[in-house]
């Protein structure tokens, strides 16, 4: 029993760091636009595939580099292409737009890749390295560590950096950064393409892990119901939530999974959304809004 735990905490932490990334990407879109993307999720997808397709033809990093690349163009793309023109719009339209965009883009990548199993090409690490008795993947461990790496990156980038900086003021405040000179389109352009680069960062750790078929597109609401459980607006709390998320999917959901309810594990994130918004729905480090009538 308590190898079963330590075991399902070990990878849970390493599973809930790609959901931390994933979900950090969602926070950010939503804390600087205030649009909840529901095309979160076809973005893990895209990079998935994109990267398992390129790895065949390029050695890895550079099929990763690409891929990274083709994620921040998109994203510039389904902003300038089709968030601008809605700006001002009531906001239920831009959601169900973005519903009806993620199906756009999961209709496109299956009928260019099939809904197979795919797999990166050979000479990819795998395997099982064991630490004090309990089994861990090794793609695991170095899913984990880039996962950790790059949101230190990100940290780095959205303390120190000029635009990181802009885009940290448009999320506090919008009208005050806007009067001090930030753009705010420039910064929604930003929001778009990083929360694009951090979903495809998301689809090829998961990719490495577990391969990549249509299903990888609702790994996306999975970190949904990490920046709930978070708080929509809160980066660390995006971060805090995936980490919990895996912990708890692997831990208590593969338990429950394996010895009650066979299936219980796929939906325990969809549980917490539901406990979550009953309970206090704005999250562990959301931010509360009262509004008085």
């Amino acid at each position: 029993m308590i190898e079963f735990f330590l075991g399902g905490l070990i990878n849970g932490l390493a599973v809930g760091s790609i959901y931390a990334l994933i979900a950090l990407g969602f926070a950010l879109l939503y804390k600087s636009t205030k649009i909840l993307n529901l095309a979160h999720g076809e973005l893990v997808l895209f990079g998935g595939y994109l990267a398992i397709a390129l790895s065949h033809v390029l050695p890895f990093p550079a099929a990763v580099f690409v891929t990274l690349l083709a994620a921040g163009i998109l994203g510039f793309a389904i902003e300038r292409a089709i968030m601008r023109p809605l700006f001002g719009q009531p906001l239920l339209s831009v959601i169900i737009v973005t519903l009806a965009l993620g199906y756009i883009v999961r209709g496109v990548m299956v009928g260019l890749w099939g809904g197979d199993t795919r797999q990166f090409a050979a000479g990819l690490p795998t395997g099982v390295t064991v630490i004090a008795g309990i089994a861990i993947q090794r793609v695991g461990i170095y899913s984990a560590a880039t996962a950790a790496a790059l949101l230190l990156v990100f940290w780095l980038f959205f303390r120190y950096s000029l635009v990181g900086i802009a885009m940290r003021a448009a999320a506090n405040e919008q009208l005050t950064a806007s009067t001090l000179g930030v753009s705010l389109r420039r910064v929604f352009a930003y929001a778009w393409a990083f929360a694009a680069i951090a979903g495809a960062v998301g689809g090829v750790l998961l990719g490495l892990w577990l391969g990549v078929n249509f299903a990888l597109g609702f790994v996306g609401l999975k970190a949904l119901a990490a920046v709930i459980l978070g708080g929509l607006d809160s980066i660390p709390g995006a971060i805090v939530g995936g980490l919990l998320i895996g912990v708890i999917e692997t831990t208590v959901g593969g338990y429950i999974d394996a010895h009650i309810i066979y299936g219980f594990k796929e939906i325990v994130a969809f549980i917490i959304i539901l406990l979550v918004l009953m309970i206090r729905p704005y999250g562990l480090f959301g931010t509360e809004h009262i509004e008085r009538l």
